[in-house]
C-alpha cells in the first residue's frame, strides 16, 4: 500500500483549496438561504448553470465509460483494454457527481428518492432518472474490480469478472437511454427553445454528441493522466479513438444539414442575433475545427495535435448543452440570465472535487497498470512547453491556423453574440392596452333573435332577443358567453327546469336583477 506522504504544495493545489473553500461557503448559503438567495434562478428561468454545466454536461463528459467498456467487451477489441478502467473511473466519478450537483438545485433535496418510488411512467424525468440510478449501480459493479482487486478479494472477483460482460450489456442499454432522454427533455418545449437548438431529432443529437465526446474524453483524461502521473501515453489506442470522433462528427453534420434542410432554417445561422452567433461559436470549436484536424493524419498522429482536436471537441459538446438549455430558452424566458457567484463556485468545487477524488484513486487503487505506474516519471515542461513532450510548433502550419481562428473565432462571435443579446419583451400588459372601441361601437349591430328549440315541457319556444340584453352604448359580450351560458350554442334546449336555474336564464331573471322567470311567461316563451 503506498505510504500516506503530505503532498507538496504547488500553483495548482493552491488554485484546488481556493474552490473547495468558495464551494464550501456556497454550499452553506445554499443551505440556509435557498434556492432564492443563493441562485439567479426564477419562475421564468428556473434552470441555470447547475443543470445546463454539472448535469447535461456532466452526464455527457462521462460517456467515455459506456463508450470504451462496449469496445472493448461488446466488440472484443481487446486492445484497448488498459484504458477501460481510468474510463470507468472518469464515469463513476461524473455520475455521483451529476448526483450530487441535482441536489443543489432541487428546492427539498431530501425528496430526491421520490421517484424511485411515486412512479410517473409518463414523464421524462422518470426515465432519466431511473436510468441515472441504475447506470450509476452499474457504474459502480464495474468498478468494483478494481477495488477488489486491491484488497485482494479473490473469490468475489472471479465472479465480478464472470458477470461482467452483462453489466457492460445492462450500461449501454441505460446509458443509451438517458444520454437521449436528456434530449428528449426539450422536445416537450418547442416553442421556448431556439430553432437552433430544437429539433425532433434533438435526442438523436445528444446521443451522437455523447458517443464523439466519449472518444474525446478518453483521450483528453490519457493525456491528462499522462501530464499528471507520468504514465505512458498509448498512442496507438488513442490515434483509433481520434479516426472514430472524426466519424461521428462526419455523421453528425450530415444529419444536422438534413434536419436544418428539411425545417426550412438553413439560413438562420447567419441571422445578426444573439443566438446565431453562440451557435456558429459551438460549431466553429466543437465541429469544424476538431474535424479538420483530425482529418489531416500527421496531425492526428502528433500528441499534442491529438490532444488539441480532442480539448475542442469536449469545449464544443459543453458548449453545445450550455446553448440548450441557457442560450436558446432566455429569449422565451423574457429573462437574461447569469450565474450567480454561488452558482459559479459551486459548479467549479463539483469539479475540483472530480479531479481530487480521481487523484486519489489514482494513487491508492490499481487504476493503471502496475507496469505502467512502475515506469512513470515525472513530466518535465520545456521551455515555451507543451503537455505532451511533441511541441506545439511541429504541428503542420495548416493545424496551427485552425487553432488560433478556432480559438478567436470563437471568443469574437461569443461576444459580438452577447452584445445583440435580448429577450421576448411578451405581450404588452392589460393596463397598457387600451383598446379603440369607439369605431367598433359605432357600427355595432346586436345578433339576430335566437329561437330555442322547445322542450317538451315548455309553454311554447322560448328565444332570446340580444337587443333587449345587451346595453349597446357599453356591450359585454363575455358576460353571458362563457362557461355558465355555454347553452346558447346548444341544437338542443335542456328541459325547462334546468333553463329555469340560476346557472341559465334564473342567473338574472330573478325578481331583482331582472323579471323573476315564475312572474310571466309570455316575454320569452312564444305562444304557439
Amino acid at each position: 500500500m503506498p505510504k500516506f506522504e503530505v503532498p507538496r504544495f504547488t500553483f495548482w493545489r493552491g488554485v484546488l483549496l481556493v474552490i473547495l473553500a468558495l464551494g464550501t461557503y456556497s454550499t452553506v448559503v445554499r443551505v440556509f438561504q435557498g434556492l432564492a438567495g443563493s441562485t439567479n434562478l426564477s419562475d421564468s428561468f428556473p434552470w441555470g448553470i447547475w443543470i445546463g454545466f454539472d448535469i447535461l454536461c456532466g452526464v455527457a463528459l462521462a460517456a467515455g465509460g459506456f463508450t470504451i467498456s462496449a469496445t472493448v467487451y461488446i466488440f472484443n477489441l481487446e486492445k484497448f483494454r488498459p484504458i477501460v478502467r481510468p474510463a470507468i473511473l472518469t464515469a463513476f466519478l461524473g455520475y455521483v457527481l451529476v448526483i450530487v450537483a441535482l441536489l443543489y438545485d432541487l428546492g427539498r433535496p431530501w425528496n430526491v428518492w421520490h421517484p424511485l418510488v411515486m412512479w410517473n411512467p409518463h414523464s421524462v424525468m422518470f426515465e432519466v432518472g431511473w436510468c441515472v440510478t441504475l447506470y450509476t449501480t452499474v457504474l459502480a459493479l464495474e468498478f468494483s474490480p478494481i477495488v477488489l482487486e486491491r484488497f485482494k478479494m479473490t473469490k468475489t472477483l472471479h465472479v465480478m469478472h464472470f458477470i461482467m460482460p452483462l453489466l457492460v450489456v445492462l450500461g449501454v442499454l441505460l446509458s443509451t437511454l438517458h444520454q437521449s432522454s436528456l434530449g428528449s427533455f426539450y422536445l416537450i418545449v418547442p416553442t421556448k427553445l431556439h430553432a437552433l437548438w430544437y429539433s425532433p431529432l434533438i435526442p438523436l443529437y445528444f446521443f451522437l454528441t455523447a458517443l464523439t465526446l466519449g472518444c474525446a474524453m478518453t483521450i483528453v483524461e490519457s493525456f491528462l493522466s499522462h501530464r499528471a502521473f507520468g504514465k505512458q501515453l498509448e498512442m496507438e489506442l488513442l490515434v483509433p479513438l481520434g479516426r472514430v470522433a472524426l466519424l461521428i462528427l462526419a455523421l453528425t453534420s450530415v444529419i444536422r444539414f438534413a434536419d436544418f434542410r428539411h425545417r426550412g432554417i438553413l439560413g438562420l445561422p447567419f441571422q445578426a442575433t444573439y443566438e446565431s452567433r453562440l451557435w456558429l461559436a459551438e460549431m466553429l470549436i466543437g465541429v469544424l475545427a476538431p474535424g479538420v484536424l483530425l482529418a489531416i493524419p500527421k496531425v492526428r498522429k502528433h500528441t499534442t495535435g491529438l490532444f488539441l482536436a480532442a480539448l475542442l471537441i469536449v469545449m464544443g459538446v459543453v458548449m453545445n448543452r450550455l446553448n440548450v438549455s441557457i442560450t436558446g430558452m432566455e429569449r422565451s424566458s423574457g429573462q437574461i440570465y447569469v450565474p450567480a457567484f454561488t452558482e459559479i463556485a459551486v459548479t467549479l468545487s463539483v469539479v475540483g472535487v472530480g479531479f481530487l477524488i480521481f487523484a486519489l484513486a489514482v494513487k491508492f487503487l490499481p487504476v493503471f497498470p502496475e507496469h505502467e505506474m512502475k515506469e512513470a516519471r515525472p513530466i518535465v515542461v520545456p521551455a515555451g512547453g507543451n503537455v505532451s513532450g511533441q511541441p506545439i510548433r511541429s504541428l503542420p502550419v495548416p493545424a496551427l491556423v485552425v487553432v488560433a481562428l478556432a480559438f478567436f473565432g470563437a471568443v469574437a462571435l461569443g461576444a459580438d453574440g452577447v452584445r445583440r443579446r435580448e429577450v421576448d419583451p411578451g405581450p404588452p400588459a392589460p393596463s397598457a392596452t387600451k383598446p379603440e372601441l369607439a369605431a367598433a361601437l359605432a357600427s355595432f349591430t346586436p345578433p339576430a333573435e335566437i329561437v330555442f328549440p322547445q322542450a317538451p315541457d315548455s309553454p311554447g319556444p322560448a328565444s332570446f332577443r340580444h337587443a333587449s340584453h345587451v346595453d349597446a352604448s357599453a356591450p359585454d359580450c363575455l358576460s353571458c358567453h362563457g362557461n355558465t351560458y355555454s347553452f346558447l350554442g346548444r341544437k338542443e334546449a335542456p328541459p325547462a327546469g334546468q333553463m329555469h336555474d340560476t346557472k341559465h336564464c334564473g342567473g338574472c331573471h330573478d325578481g331583482t336583477s331582472a323579471f323573476a322567470i315564475e312572474a310571466d311567461c309570455s316575454p320569452c316563451h312564444k305562444a304557439e
